[in-house]
């Protein structure tokens, strides 16, 4: 059974518009799913305390429930909202690479669901370097839940155009803001237990994120 609506509309509103980061982020607040531009890649996102918008998100996605849903927040007071609790050396990376293209793995915050987190203990959380995406998680007023915007195993788009041809009718609305400046999905980081693993490397080479903790 599908997960969208049948004969689902995606509405594409212009960032240009004065109204469009308040439409956008009206719709992630009544559970519906949007796509959105990053410093990185377009991402599709929903709140990340939503249960069911995001075991929506897993399925519009083809995603597979065992892998986790990355997180994005707006400061590192709201990630407080989604972390246990942060390390010496997590805020040392927070304070040289945010916000920018670096994901750090947590322990998770025990409000969050199950489902975010496929079970686990740990969340993946960044604050993006991106003004739109920025403006969005302030006005939703909440953590977002946030991954790629494409079919899983699908190259990640980085302008509206891809993002439709993986996710037209699947989701209710895309912001459009023009090409993503990125185009490389983030570097991911584990800090759990006060000790560095690089566990992807990809818009920020291993080497400067060692080079900038001695």
């Amino acid at each position: 059974m599908n997960s969208f609506p049948a004969n689902l509309k995606t509405r594409i509103i212009n960032a240009d518009d004065a109204r469009a980061i308040s439409i956008v982020a009206d719709e992630i607040r009544r559970g519906n799913l949007a796509a959105f531009p990053t410093d990185t890649v377009y991402g599709v996102g929903a709140i990340a305390s939503n249960a069911e918008a995001v075991t929506r998100l897993y399925n519009v996605k083809g995603r597979r429930m065992q892998k986790p849903i990355p997180i994005l927040v707006k400061d590192a007071e709201q990630l407080l909202l989604v972390a246990r609790e942060v390390n010496d050396l997590a805020n040392r990376l927070i304070e040289r690479f945010w916000p920018g293209a670096l994901t750090l793995i947590l322990p998770r915050h025990p409000d969050l669901p199950d489902v975010i987190c496929a079970g686990g203990d740990t969340i993946a959380v960044r604050m993006p370097a991106h003004v739109l995406t920025l403006a969005l998680i302030r006005e939703v007023g909440s953590p977002l839940a946030t991954t790629s915007a494409n079919q899983s195993g699908k190259d990640s788009p980085l302008d509206v155009p891809g993002v439709l041809i993986n996710l037209k009718g699947r989701i209710e609305v895309v912001l459009d803001g023009g090409m993503c400046p990125g185009g490389i999905d983030s570097t991911v980081v584990d800090t759990t237990g006060g000790v560095l693993r690089v566990l992807r490397e990809t818009a920020i080479p291993a080497r400067v994120i060692r080079e900038a903790l001695k």
